[in-house]
This record gives C-alpha cells, structure tokens and sequence, in this order.
C-alpha cells in the first residue's frame, strides 16, 4: 500500500493518548503514524507559564518535519489555529490537512485571555459541545486525563505570510457541525477567528460525520477510514 505518513495533533486539553484507538486502527491497516503531546500538555504538573502559541507551531513542524518527507497533518478543534500556522510554516512538508470538527484559525481565539492557564470545566463541556455518540466511560476518562491549556494558545498567534499554504489538499470532517453550517457560518461571519481561514482555501474537501466533537472516540473507525483514504491518495500523487 503506497500511503502518506499520518501526524495526528490533538486539541485542547489533550495529550496524544486521544488518538490512541484511531492510530490503532491506522497502523494494523499498515499506515505509518505518529500521534503527538503538545508542549504544556504533557501533564498536569507541567509548567505552562512559559509556553507560547510559536512553541506549538514549532512542535507539530518538528513531528512533520521529522517523517522527512510530505506528510497527512491532521488536527483537532482548537489545533486549527496552530495547525494551520504550521502549514504556513512547513508547507512543502504537508501533503494534505485534515481539520477534525475544526477550521484553520486566523489570529487570536481569545486576545483577551489573562490567564496562565485554562482548565478543563466539565460543566462547561456539557453546557456548550457536542457529545453525541460518548460513553460515560470515555467522558470519564476525558475529566480524568484532561490537562489545562496553556493560555497563550488562546489569546497568540503568528503572522502567516506563505500563500502556498492555501493550496495544501484540505478535507474537512464535519462533526459537531454540518459542512453547510461551518462554510455559511464562515461566509456570514468573517470576525470569528477560529473559521477566518475557510475562504482562504483553494483545494477542500468537505466530509459530514454526525457524531460528537470527539469522533476519535465515538466513531474511531469512520474517522481512522476517513483519514486513512486522505493518505493512501495522496501516497498516490
């Protein structure tokens, strides 16, 4: 099988432990693939006062970087912001983006954040996401592992300035959200930083997957297929 590396970055509040069954599922259909933990991440005890926005990009371009040749770069949910600034700083090395219930964020999710750090608040969770498709176990283990996010990720963000990022093959998998509601959502609200990238695209593709804003947990397999078929194609061109 001709495929594509696959480097898998999780969202808020999460380490490379979320992908765990999705990359299981990926490498027994023999694709090579590297979940990663971003700085501040790795656990609770970790010193997030000093890590910035610049040091994620930094991380997810050494992970592509590392497979030393073009790679599928799948992100999830607030990823997109530092995901997307590293296909503006490593676009040669990304075959493809996938954004998992996300877009590619412009600018700041929150300029305003004063915060060192931002918890998890289950309560919030409940009140404003998706959880369709979640058991209780998993929400579980989602409170017990979840780990605050360093608050730079919230009120930073880099200038981006290679336009040959916006030609990067994109597949959106809509999950939280229809395809229809993040494209009119990003047409009618062009100041929500967190889709302000959308119309910048030039090459997408958009998949709906009704489930929860978590699908690496409530439909693992969908979503390793779905990312498996971005890298097997593009191990093709």
């Amino acid at each position: 099988m001709s495929s594509t590396p696959i480097v898998l970055v999780p969202g808020f509040w999460l380490g490379a432990w979320a992908w765990d069954e999705v990359a299981s599922i990926l490498r027994d259909n023999g694709h090579d693939v590297t979940a990663i933990t971003l700085p501040g991440l790795e656990s609770r005890e970790a010193d997030r006062s000093t890590v910035s926005f610049e040091d994620h990009v930094t991380a997810i371009c050494d992970a592509v970087r590392a497979k030393q040749g073009p790679v599928v770069l799948a992100v999830h949910s607030a990823a997109g912001f530092s995901g997307y600034a590293a296909s503006d700083r490593c676009t040669d090395d990304i075959a493809a983006m996938i954004y998992v219930d996300t877009a590619p964020g412009i600018g700041a999710l929150d300029p305003d954040f004063d915060g060192v750090e931002k918890p998890m608040i289950w309560a919030e969770i409940e009140a404003e996401e998706n959880l369709d498709g979640l058991s209780e176990e998993q929400k579980h283990a989602f409170r017990e592992r979840a780990v605050p996010e360093p608050g730079a990720m919230i009120r930073e963000s880099v200038e981006l300035t290679n336009d040959a990022r916006r030609d990067i093959p994109s597949t959106f998998i809509c999950t939280g959200f229809t395809a229809e509601q993040y494209q009119t959502y990003a047409r009618e609200h062009p100041e929500w930083a967190f889709l302000a990238g959308i119309p910048e695209l030039r090459n997408t593709t958009w998949i709906d997957l009704p489930t929860s804003h978590w699908p690496m947990w409530s439909r693992p397999q969908d979503l390793a297929t779905i990312i498996g078929d971005v890298a097997e194609k593009a191990g093709k061109q």
